[in-house]
């Protein structure tokens, strides 16, 4: 992911085993990482029952937020593709019972976004 990414706010794909060394005491017993996003200093990871984020908060970053979105409570969400001269691909999660969408993130063009909307569509669709 490169500098100028990060300052624009786009997540960029990290590495499957380094994600689970860092986070996997928050990972339940038959729980496996798929793929994990880093935007910055915050985090977001698809697991195989859940989605994981990870707010980094505070100057330093120990304060941490770990909220998790359980798949059957995703009602909808949409993926835009990134454009000829866009930067990014985004992401929209709409939670049961919210109106806008709550949760929305944005991915640099080294992430395959058709990729995520299929992993995504694995899990909430079942």
């Amino acid at each position: 992911m490169g500098i100028l990414s990060s300052i624009l706010g786009n997540a960029g794909v990290v590495d499957k085993e380094k994600l689970t060394a860092e986070y996997a005491q928050l990972l339940v017993e038959g729980e496996d990482i798929e793929i994990g996003f880093k935007l910055v200093r915050d985090t977001f990871i698809f697991t195989n029952k859940r989605l994981i984020l990870i707010d980094k908060q505070g100057l330093t970053g120990r304060k941490t937020e770990y909220f998790s979105v359980t798949y059957r409570s995703i009602t909808r969400f949409s993926v835009e593709t990134a454009g000829t001269f866009d930067l990014d691909a985004e992401l929209k999660i709409w939670i049961s019972g919210e109106a806008q969408p709550s949760i929305q993130k944005r991915f640099n063009k080294s992430v395959n976004v058709y990729d995520v909307q299929k992993l995504l569509a694995q899990y909430v669709l079942q």
